[in-house]
């Protein structure tokens, strides 16, 4: 503030006036605007119009900052006020729009629109520029009711306030008890003179006085509607120090408490000098709920200073629906249009949409003409929704076309539900949903096959549950306890019922987003231990039901969230009394103690610490629906997790100990969640060796979700998975060769009944376990198959490794009866009737009645973690219908060979048999020699396997030696069944040969003509 004063003396009278508001342009470095306010004493009478005019006319103004003189424009000036003064005699009156400053009202009593006449003219300010102040409030008497007398006294009392204008009282309630009111004056005042007026109420009628100001607080906000998903700022200053501000909001007849939030950001730090208080919030990309009346407040005592500004937002559409009808479009021919109804579905909104759609509709319901003429690309409509500040925003349906003469899956009537003719590879999605339900029903077309139905249609009231998690908590909107304990309740309720529908799951996996929401929103507002049971009760009624209905990848989504949204809860909830909760498949238990020793469930943790609190969860009937990235293992069915509040020890070391539920399985794996790349680690935790078999003791360095997984022996061997991948490719590729071979000297090496039934069999071998390898290696990675491929590919392994040691049973009995039965030959019919029934016939009926006997006594018949038959205890489970025919095969593969080397042993082959056949038998034999090891030991190996201690070094040996000579026995039947027989080795030769002379001849008939045409 600029002060200029210039005086003039004479004997006769003196006469004052203030010019004030004189708007001065002052050149320093940059152009500066100052207020001054300029007083002129004089002894004369002088008009204030005159002055006025003189100070217009002024060329040259100067001012002095700091010891510096400044040139200065004088921009405005207005007159504030006027003194006469006639010896002791003073009257000063303010101009129009002015009122008498609180100095001269509270020192002098000059509080109304009246002269003063009080010497005042010294103080500055003498006059201030009006302002609407209103003041609004409530009184509560205790234990009398309100009459004239008493609203007399409030109304004197707050009169004392200066520029003063109004008070009313605006109603009673509570049977005249609590009386309403509402103030107005002109002037701002100082909050400790109000608040004395109110001290003085509350004392004088015995009564509780709150009391809420407008025109104390400057705030600013945009002034015109801001875009969509822009994030706008509103700023409040008020000049004195108060003891807490905040912000609400108003929509539609509704208040909000604005909080920290995803969306609202508080900025409490932006006093300066002169505003001793500020208020800010930045929302960050706002949508249409974000629109309305924003109030900040600054609370000093029982004062709130409050400011109001309304927040326009230029909407857009938050979610677009688009429904067509029909379902599909089934296209007679290329020749003719078909129209689709599309229907374009918001939220209803206040907004002048410009909806468009392609460039000749603007409606919310149109016909859109889908081409009939068959192209590569998907077909489409999209829906454009543009607003006042030009923003877009467009939904695309996808429209399903079957053209003339494509696949398609044929319309059914499902449990009421119509699902239309539906091209191959579309998915067909019905937006209706039972009364109650909001959502979608969608089922997809793979071939000519239609698969399950997936219900995604969730109870409207959770919905409303997910909506109240979203904008209440997670976004700041009225973020508070009694909001959180609320939304839990509700959510506890809605759980603990239609658990048992076909929408189950899509009401768990909208559960579980209400619990990622809550767990968000506790990392910016503190929630009391008052939500535990509540979450508790509701965090376990979610793990009540399989979670059905959807693949393997959703399920394990939904547990991985499930996990790190319930451990961030109880990390974040602020626990004071609070020991334990316990529910159905929850347990939480609290321990502040420096030596914890927490039983939850049959797990036992213990963890010493120097000081903090240690919250433990407990959690059943969540292991089976996590991914287990542990192959070939079992997981327990207790999961423990464990965090720790206020404690800043470097290192920690944690102790569990759980029940060993797979006695069957010796080798232990003391695990832990990695919520970051949601697998099962080792990390950090190791097992602890006890002599107690039926429990599981670990240690851990770190804090997280624990549990154990159990095998029967180590699951993870790179080595041997490269083992079996390398092999089984060799394998494949050699037995694709072998059959190459057969098929190009099947004539030349099948002369006799004898060689002929050799490589009937080795062929059937080799096609078979072709295709028990190429099934094998389809299972490598299980988890990444459907329950069907699974399936598929378990039965194919089961029955083609079955069909495969059946025709060497064939192969090993044929070679018996030619030694024993020397006169008596086998005949070619009777070879193949037995070979066919024993080879293809025998294999299928015991897969088939395996398969059917599992269904019929509702047990498993594979593994879908592994795509094998499943093994439960001693002849009991799937794989003895593997295993029991294989061990009596090579029984008595081993029992053929016997008996062939002990026959050769006595005597040599009979002198009466054919040449040929001599050879052909030498070649049986050197066959069986090999192959019977190949395709008998290596089995007896696995066996062994299953009885061999994990931790023994015969272990280690027996499931390399299993492996290696399993993954190469295509490469062994290669080597043994076709380069080591010498006739296919002889008919290889004359073919190549042959081959060769024939190039030679061509060529030398080539040069030959040539020559003669030269000539």
């Amino acid at each position: 503030m600029v002060k200029a004063q210039a005086s003039e003396t004479m004997c006769a009278r003196l006469f004052m006036f203030l010019i004030g508001a004189a708007f001065i342009m002052l050149y320093l470095v940059v152009e500066e605007v100052y207020i001054a306010e300029l007083m002129v004493e004089s002894n004369v009478t002088l008009e204030a119009q005159t002055m006025l005019s003189a100070l217009n006319k002024a060329t040259e103004l100067q001012v002095t900052v700091n010891g510096i003189p400044h040139p200065v424009i004088l921009t405005h000036n207005d007159l504030v006020a006027e003194c006469l003064i006639f010896g002791d005699d003073t009257s000063c009156n303010c101009s129009k729009d002015y009122t008498w400053s609180n100095e001269v009202c509270y020192m002098y009593n000059c509080c109304r629109d009246t002269s003063c006449n009080q010497n005042v003219s010294y103080i500055a300010p003498l006059c201030v520029a009006k302002v609407h102040v209103h003041i609004n409030g409530s009184v509560t008497l205790n234990g009398t009711t309100w009459d004239i007398a008493k609203i007399t006294e409030l109304v004197q009392e707050f009169g004392g306030l200066n520029g003063f204008e109004y008070l009313n009282v605006t109603g009673q309630r509570l049977s005249n008890s609590i009386a309403d009111f509402e103030a107005a004056v002109s002037v701002k005042f100082a909050t400790s003179k109000l608040q004395g007026i109110v001290t003085a109420v509350e004392t004088k009628l015995n009564a509780v006085l709150l009391v809420d100001t407008v025109g104390m607080v400057t705030i600013e906000s945009p002034e015109t509607p801001v875009c969509y998903k822009s994030s706008p700022t509103l700023k409040c200053t008020f000049e004195e120090e108060t003891g807490s501000a905040g912000w609400n909001m108003t929509s539609e007849d509704k208040r909000f408490e604005l909080n920290e939030g995803s969306v609202v950001k508080l900025d409490p730090s932006c006093t300066t000098d002169e505003y001793k208080s500020c208020i800010g919030v930045t929302l960050e990309k706002i949508t249409g709920i974000w629109a309305g009346t924003y109030e900040c407040g600054f609370t000093s005592g029982s004062v709130r200073h409050t400011a109001k500004s309304k927040l326009q937002v230029a909407l857009l559409p938050d979610e677009i629906v688009l429904q067509i009808d029909p379902l599909t479009v089934d296209c007679p021919d290329e020749h003719s249009p078909v129209p689709v109804e599309i229907t374009a579905i918001i939220k209803k909104s206040q907004e002048n949409f410009d909806v468009s759609w392609d460039e000749y509709h603007q409606l919310y319901h149109f016909t859109a003409p889908i081409s009939c003429k068959k192209v590569s690309e998907e077909q489409s409509v999209t829906v454009t929704f543009k607003n006042s500040k030009q923003q877009e925003k467009e939904a695309t349906v996808k429209i399903p076309v079957i053209y003339a003469g494509s696949r398609f899956c044929v319309e059914e009537w499902i449990n009421g539900e119509f699902w239309p003719n539906t091209p191959y590879g579309d998915t067909a999605i019905n937006r209706t949903c039972p009364e109650g339900r909001t959502g979608y029903k969608s089922r997809t077309c793979e071939g000519k096959t239609w698969q399950p139905v997936f219900y995604n249609c969730i109870n409207q009231e959770l919905n409303n549950i997910v909506s109240a998690a979203d904008v209440k908590l997670l976004k700041g909107l009225g973020a508070n306890q009694e909001v959180a304990m609320d939304i839990f309740a509700q959510l506890n309720n809605n759980s603990a019922s239609n658990l048992d529908s076909t929408d189950s799951t899509a009401d768990i996996n909208a559960s579980i987003d209400i619990l990622d929401k809550m767990a968000r929103a506790s990392e910016y507002i503190v929630l009391n231990e008052d939500v535990l049971n509540d979450f508790i009760h509701a965090g376990s009624n979610m793990l009540n039901s399989n979670w059905s209905g959807v693949n393997n990848s959703v399920v394990h989504d939904m547990s991985s969230n499930y996990l790190q949204s319930v451990e961030n809860l109880v990390k974040n909830i602020r626990i004071n009394t609070t020991n334990e909760i316990k529910s159905p498949n929850l347990e939480l238990k609290i321990c502040s103690s420096s030596n914890c020793s927490v039983p939850s469930f049959d797990v036992s943790l213990n963890l010493n610490i120097s000081h903090g609190l240690v919250k433990t969860l407990a959690v059943k009937n969540l292991m089976d629906k996590l991914r287990n990235n542990f192959d070939r293992s079992k997981h327990s069915s207790l999961l423990v997790s464990a965090t720790l509040e206020n404690n800043t020890d470097t290192s920690l070391k944690i102790e569990l100990d759980f029940p060993s539920e797979h006695q069957d399985l010796t080798k232990r794996f003391c695990v832990f969640w990695n919520t970051t790349d949601k697998k099962w680690s080792e990390a950090g935790c190791t097992v602890i060796t006890t002599s107690d078999s039926n429990r599981t003791s670990c240690q851990c360095n770190h804090l997280t979700s624990f549990s154990v997984l159990m095998a029967k022996g180590d699951i993870a061997d790179p080595v041997l998975d490269i083992i079996t991948n390398v092999g089984l490719g060799v394998s494949i590729c050699s037995l694709l060769i072998f059959l190459t071979v057969e098929c190009l000297v099947w004539s030349a090496v099948v002369k006799s009944n004898l060689s002929h039934f050799r490589h009937t069999a080795l062929v059937n071998i080799a096609v078979f376990l072709l295709l028990a390898d190429c099934c094998f290696l389809g299972s490598t990675h299980p988890k990444s198959l459907s329950e069907d491929w699974c399936l598929i590919l378990t039965f194919g392994k089961h029955l083609f490794y079955l069909a495969m040691f059946s025709w060497m049973l064939c192969m090993s009995v044929m070679l018996v009866h030619q030694l024993i039965f020397v006169f008596s030959p086998l005949r070619k019919r009777v070879f193949m009737f037995l070979s066919s029934i024993v080879g293809y016939v025998c294999p299928i009926l015991i897969v088939g009645c395996s398969y059917v006997y599992s269904k019929y006594t509702n047990t498993p018949y594979h593994n879908h973690e592994t795509c094998w038959l499943v093994y439960k205890r001693l002849l009991e489970g799937s794989i003895h219908a593997f295993l029991l025919p294989v061990g009596t095969i090579i029984l008595t593969n081993l029992f053929s060979m016997v008996v062939v080397i002990i026959t050769l042993v006595k005597s040599s082959v009979p002198d009466n048999s054919k040449a040929d056949d001599k050879e052909t038998v030498k070649s049986i034999i050197k066959v069986v020699v090999f192959l019977t090891p190949i395709f008998g030991v290596t089995w007896i190996i696995g066996f062994a396997q299953l009885m061999l201690d994990p931790k023994s070094p015969m272990f280690q040996v027996a499931i390399y030696s299993f492996t290696i000579l399993n993954s190469f026995q295509g490469l062994f039947l290669l080597l043994t069944g076709c380069f080591a027989e010498q006739k296919v080795r002889e008919e290889m030769l004359k073919l190549i040969m042959t081959k060769s002379k024939g190039k030679s001849e061509s060529t030398k008939n080539l040069t030959s003509t040539t020559y003669t045409k030269d000539k």
